[in-house]
């Protein structure tokens, strides 16, 4: 067992430093430096865009609660059909 985690451990350190030498290469090739920044702002667009997509489905049921005791209030405040009154027979 002890094996198998060194293993991939190793595995993980190998990807990684794998992963810093290819940023590494990118920001030296003309133009890189740009797309790495390019990168990162698309990294936090996402971050604060999935932030917003969370707090829709609060305000979704924001809503419905709303829907609900608005139905309730215009219940409420309808007058009972009254029924037609007949006039006496003269």
């Amino acid at each position: 067992m002890a094996t198998k985690d060194k293993t991939s451990q190793d595995v993980i350190g190998r990807l990684a430093g794998r992963g810093e030498d290819a940023l590494q290469r990118l920001v030296e090739l003309p133009g890189g430096n740009k797309a790495l920044r390019a990168f990162n702002d698309l990294r936090v667009r996402v971050d604060d865009l999935s932030k917003k997509v969370r707090g829709v489905d609060a305000l979704e049921q924001r809503v419905a609660k709303l829907e609900k005791e608005l139905a309730a209030l215009k219940r409420a405040q309808k007058p009972a059909p009254k029924a037609p009154t007949r006039k006496a027979p003269s």
